[in-house]
C-alpha cells in the first residue's frame, strides 16, 4: 500500500543534493498523488519529469492503480515549508495571520523560527515611514507572493 510517508521517503531520497526541496505530499482518497517541489531558481520540467519517472518505477505495480503528478507549487498556493520563505526573501508578500488580519510588506530576515515583513506607512503630507514586523510561523495562517501586474 503506497502511503504519503512512503513518497515522501522515496522523493527526498531522489532529490538530495540536487538543491530541489520538497513541498508536500498529497494523496487524495481517489488515488490521485501530488508532489509538490521547488528549488531556489525554479523548478525546472526536467526535474518534475525525472521525479515522476523515478517514483513510478519505484512504486511498482501499484502506480498502476494510481494519477502521479509531480510539479511546482502555484504562484497563489501559501507556503509550506521554510525554503519557500527564503527562496522568496526580499519580495512583496500577504500575510495573514491567525487573527484573520492581512498584511503586506517585503519578506526580510528569515530563519527557522520566522520572518520580519518589511511595510512602508504612507499618510498625506509625511515622508514614508518603514516598520518591521517580526513573525514566528505559528503566528501566521498563511503566506503568498503578492502577485502585481505593473
Amino acid at each position: 500500500m503506497i502511503t504519503k510517508d512512503h513518497i515522501r521517503k522515496l522523493t527526498e531520497g531522489h532529490i538530495n543534493g540536487t538543491g530541489i526541496f520538497l513541498v508536500d505530499v498529497r494523496l487524495s482518497s481517489t488515488g490521485r498523488i501530488t508532489v509538490l517541489i521547488d528549488r531556489p531558481e525554479g523548478v525546472r520540467i526536467e526535474d518534475c519529469i525525472s521525479l515522476s519517472r523515478f517514483l513510478t518505477n519505484e512504486m511498482g505495480e501499484e502506480a498502476e492503480e494510481h494519477e502521479l503528478n509531480v510539479s511546482s507549487p502555484g504562484l497563489d498556493m501559501p507556503f509550506l515549508v521554510t525554503e519557500q520563505y527564503l527562496k522568496n526573501e526580499g519580495h512583496e508578500v500577504e500575510v495573514v495571520t491567525n487573527e484573520g488580519d492581512k498584511w503586506t510588506g517585503i519578506l526580510r530576515n528569515v530563519t527557522s523560527g520566522g520572518f520580519d515583513l518589511e511595510m512602508v506607512s504612507k499618510q498625506k503630507g509625511r515622508e514614508p515611514e518603514t516598520k518591521m514586523a517580526p513573525y514566528n510561523y505559528e503566528d501566521v495562517k498563511s503566506v503568498t507572493v503578492k502577485i502585481s501586474f505593473k
